[in-house]
């Protein structure tokens, strides 16, 4: 097993090197404000066996994870993700879609999804279209990792590892996950990150294991280009070194802040076709002698979805500060109820359309979507979590840049698999109000399971008073006509007639 500890800090938060104090396969220090990463690279043999037999039937396996509290990002982990649970499947065969084996684990791990199998539970992704997209998409809001926390420390950690059950613990309190697997590597590689605050700096080191803990800052070597990131600090590897290495380097970084922000609100009244309303702090590209379009990317429960086909209009688009659709997962029925359905819902990226003034001034967009009717519920009204978009620039890169493999890289979003590999994203950081929480909280309208008696009872008069009408002038018929036809005519009627 590999394990990386890095701490990014402010430059204004940094240590003292001679602070640091290593003994044997230990680092101790005073604490420090840093943003703080674990990532953990594990052979397949050192997986439980359950764990094992799954990834044997899997080609690809991308987990990621997304508080729904809100926070700030610092150095390379400034990619964002629609708060919740994501995951991006490649099957070995086809065939092994139709198994509820991975639903099951991710049940066990993550706690309570509404899972049942890739076939059923999972959109396809345009794989002919986006060839380094995975196969399958699954979604579902989740607000913490308790239960991977608990999963995490009874099968992963080796009695008597302390530092491995406190690892555990934390979890509960990280910001991101992300968990890869494919087939071609064949290692599992886990990687956690919480958010800037107090870290306690003492780490000790497993004899079978290599960990390398970083202590990290900004700098800007000479040269940097727009796609980089340079940073300063020390290294050290526990077991091997004396004394914390001194380094100063730079690597392609795929994720950079925007410097702007974005709000999110829902226009009243909601009604059954809500209109979610981006308020959006700039208008300029962060790039100016780039190509950049501003996009927003969304994963949307089942319970609520958008309309394609409206969509689709562009004076309409243009009304909103749309520019276009430019995915939207399928299939998406536009007339199910939410109980009829089994996929866990949609993703949208839509193109945003900023405004051509001058002024770097906000602006707004509103995108219209649409209610599913959903189950009945006590009271008359059902609540549905829908998370906030993540809102980004795409830009081109110049001819011939590349992102090759750096210590820090993040890919499999959903939405870099829907650009080419040369794409660089400028994300706008979430700026929400009061609850500081990146979900919005909508009451839908639902039949009253305690009035529903009274449509039973409605319903069997109805029935019986309609039944009581058609004897009723049946029996009328039957009273002056009597029964069978009429008589037949006489020879004196027929020549009358």
């Amino acid at each position: 097993m590999r394990h990386r500890i890095t701490f990014f800090h402010r430059n204004e938060h940094g240590i003292e090197p001679s602070s640091l104090k290593i003994h044997d396969r230990s680092l101790t220090g005073p604490d420090l404000i840093a943003v703080r990463e674990h990532r953990i690279t594990l052979a397949l043999e050192e997986l439980p066996a359950e764990l094992r037999e799954l990834l044997h039937d899997i080609h690809e396996l991308h987990i990621r994870w997304s508080a729904p509290q809100a926070h700030d990002t610092l150095g390379p982990w400034n990619s964002r993700l629609p708060p919740g649970l994501h995951t991006f499947y490649t099957p070995q065969a086809a065939s092994a879609s139709d198994s509820s084996r991975l639903c099951t684990q991710l049940r066990a791990v993550f706690g309570d999804l509404d899972c049942s199998s890739p076939v059923e539970s999972f959109t396809r992704l345009p794989t002919d279209r986006f060839s380094h997209s995975t196969a399958f998409q699954y979604f579902q809001p989740l607000d913490a990792l308790d239960d991977l926390s608990t999963y995490a420390g009874l099968y992963a950690c080796i009695p008597g590892d302390r530092d491995c059950r406190r690892w555990a613990h934390e979890l509960g309190n990280a910001v991101s996950l992300d968990l890869s697997y494919d087939a071609i590597s064949h290692v599992v590689k886990i990687a956690a990150v919480w958010p800037e605050g107090h870290q306690k700096l003492s780490v000790d080191s497993h004899p079978d294991h290599r960990t390398e803990v970083g202590i990290l800052t900004p700098d800007s070597p000479g040269h940097l280009e727009d796609h980089e990131l340079g940073v300063t600090g020390l290294l050290t590897v526990l077991g091997e070194d004396t004394k914390p290495a001194p380094v100063l380097f730079a690597f392609p970084s795929r994720h950079k802040d925007a410097d702007s922000t974005f709000s999110s609100i829902f226009l009243q009244p909601l009604g059954l076709h809500p209109t979610l309303q981006l308020k959006i702090e700039s208008s300029k590209p962060p790039l100016p002698d780039s190509s950049c379009s501003l996009h927003a990317y969304m994963t949307l429960p089942r319970t609520i979805f958008a309309d394609k086909y409206q969509l689709g209009d562009e004076l309409f688009l243009s009304s909103k500060n749309l520019t276009a659709l430019r995915y939207i997962s399928q299939p998406v029925d536009l007339e199910a109820p939410d109980y009829a359905m089994k996929l866990w819902g949609s993703s949208v990226l839509l193109e945003l359309q900023p405004p051509s003034t001058e002024e770097n001034s906000p602006w707004t967009v509103e995108i219209p979507l649409h209610l599913r009717y959903l189950s009945p519920a006590e009271g008359g009204y059902s609540s549905i979590n829908v998370p906030w978009p993540a809102v980004f620039w795409a830009c081109n890169t110049e001819e011939g840049t590349k992102f090759p493999n750096s210590p820090f890289d993040r890919v499999n979003l959903g939405f870099d698999g829907l650009f080419g590999p040369r794409t660089l994203f400028w994300h706008v950081n979430p700026k929400p109000e009061g609850s500081g929480v990146l979900k919005h909280q909508i009451k839908v309208p639902v039949l009253d399971t305690n009035k529903t008696k009274w449509i039973g009872t409605g319903t069997t008069a109805v029935v019986l008073v309609g039944f009581a009408y058609i004897v009723f002038k049946l029996a009328s018929v039957f009273l002056k006509t009597g029964y069978g036809s009429r008589k037949p005519a006489t020879e004196s009627q027929k020549k009358k007639q």
